[in-house]
């Protein structure tokens, strides 16, 4: 299957002399699964060991894993993985640094698992096991006005990366995740509340979108960033409205692009030229097209060669293997190492305040 992307460059350009690159810092985490061949394993803890130890001192901080929750667990135990960048100054730099972690991160894992970018997998039903991308925006002088200017535009952004269409083997909608994972959600009143699409960050000091599916388009990833300097910078201030914040997600969710929200993309052209297709069919549809002629693993082969950088087209397919002493190797290797950090970063979340 061929990747067509539309082109998209900003009309008006972010220059270097401009407040967007001069002072701001940009941030990407991003998550995905490491699947054998259709589902993650505790394998992926031995994999993000042999990428922290290829510099410990940068992914002990820029690396994460992640596990289901409660019922959820029945459906497994693992995860997502996560790899952050630096602190950038431009869209190009940022997603550029995303790319040389994408590439640790597939050296680390060799040819022994798949890399999966999904909001959630095919399979499950699961909404503590989800994968996600967050943006953060750091060194604005106006953090809560950045704040309301995306909020009004979030549910459109979404659509650039929007990329969860199944639950539980059949056809949901456009991104399963946005609709029911345990840590986004409509906006609250409190913009610091931590499971919500949009915060001001208590641990970073940032603006961080939170709603954003993973993809494995870094052009669309690119033209997200670019999207969310010029709200930001020039969008219109306003109260947020939460409830017409609320209709217009569960729409990007369930329908993808509706008129409403063709209506909000012509507000959006008038701050960067970015083309309408993007929005009109994002990624979500081309995972579809790829399960319904390739089936679930054919599909995971796919994503996992254009996350790697090659064509989005099915290759290889790791045989699953059953190795407890790499198991073992994670947790010592990994997991238990991380524990401090992980304790004091989920302290300075829920108990810090201000920004």
């Amino acid at each position: 299957m061929r990747d067509r992307r539309p082109s998209s460059r900003p009309r008006k350009p972010l220059r270097e002399e401009g407040w967007c690159l001069r002072d701001i810092r940009l941030g990407l985490e991003e998550e995905v699964f490491l699947t054998e061949p259709d589902r993650p394993t505790l394998h992926s803890l031995y994999y993000l060991a042999r990428l922290l130890w290829t510099a410990p001192g940068f992914y002990y901080v820029h690396s994460d894993s992640n596990f289901a929750r409660g019922r959820d667990l029945r459906q497994g135990l693992m995860s997502g993985v996560e790899v952050s960048t630096l602190p950038c100054r431009s869209p190009a730099a940022v997603v550029a640094d995303l790319q040389t972690r994408r590439q640790a991160l597939a050296a680390a894992c060799g040819e022994e698992v798949l890399m999966v970018p999904l909001g959630h997998l095919v399979g499950m039903d699961a909404p503590t096991n989800t994968c996600g991308m967050h943006v953060h925006l750091g060194g604005l002088a106006d953090p809560g006005a950045a704040y309301r200017r995306l909020a009004r535009y979030l549910p459109l952004l979404a659509l650039l990366t929007a990329n969860a269409p199944y639950r539980q083997g059949r056809r949901w909608g456009i991104s399963y995740r946005m609709a029911c994972s345990y840590a986004i959600g409509p906006l609250q009143p409190d913009p610091r509340y931590r499971f919500q699409d949009l915060i001001l960050s208590r641990r970073l000091g940032t603006v961080e979108a939170r709603l954003f599916d993973p993809t494995w388009d870094l052009v669309r990833i690119r033209v997200l960033v670019e999207c969310m300097l010029a709200v930001a910078s020039a969008g219109p201030d306003r109260e947020v409205d939460h409830g017409r914040y609320a209709r217009l997600r569960e729409q990007a969710a369930r329908r993808g692009y509706t008129p409403e929200l063709a209506g909000l993309y012509r507000e959006l052209a008038g701050l960067c030229e970015v083309d309408e297709r993007w929005f009109a069919v994002p990624p979500a549809e081309q995972t579809a097209a790829l399960v319904e002629r390739y089936g679930v693993v054919g599909a995971y082969s796919a994503l996992d060669s254009a996350y790697r950088g090659g064509p989005l087209e099915p290759g290889r397919v790791p045989r699953s293997c059953a190795r407890p002493h790499r198991v073992m190797g994670g947790l010592l290797g990994y997991y238990l190492p991380r524990l401090p950090y992980k304790a004091r970063k989920a302290w300075r979340e829920h108990r810090e305040v201000g920004i």
